[in-house]
């Protein structure tokens, strides 16, 4: 009679190996049905924000047509008031704007400058120095032929 004992390489599953595996198969399903209402609840949700931004989109487009229509007929009837046309009141009003336009420009001028980039007359005195030296270097090199410029090769970077 001979009595077969296990093998100490095969092993058997211990009872706790198989409670684990359950659990981790229990949570692995219960994330996928929540990842799956979450789609499903995430959809609704987003066709429901969708209806409010078109609804909210309406609302102010009716209110900005009715400011404006406000703002008209107080030009006209400022206009009247002064013996101004509409459009004479409307170019009065502008000077402000104007001026705040030219302050921001003289802004950013000052602001590029302070960066190093160039100002639109420093690049334009620029490109007729250039074409000056190309004028200049065409009469020394090709005995009053112009040169044809090369194409820079570009490095390829690392």
């Amino acid at each position: 009679m001979t009595s077969k004992k296990p093998s100490p390489t095969a092993k058997e599953p211990s009872p706790a190996t198989g409670l684990v595996q359950e659990s981790a198969q229990q949570i692995w399903l219960a994330g996928l049905g929540a990842f799956a209402k979450a789609q499903e609840e995430g959809s609704k949700v987003f066709q429901g924000l969708v209806k409010e931004g078109l609804d909210l989109q309406r609302q102010t487009k009716a209110a900005a047509e009715e400011k404006l229509a406000e703002a008209a007929s107080k030009l006209r009837s400022m206009a009247e008031a002064s013996n101004l046309s509409v459009s004479a009141l409307s170019a009065k009003a502008a000077q402000p704007w104007d001026k705040l336009e030219s302050i921001f420009e003289e802004r950013v001028a000052k602001a590029l400058t302070h960066l190093g980039v160039p100002s639109q007359a420093e690049f334009e005195a620029l490109q007729a120095e250039v074409a000056a030296l190309k004028k200049k270097l065409a009469g020394l090199e090709g005995g009053g032929k112009p040169v044809k410029p090369r194409a820079v090769q570009k490095t390829p970077r690392v």
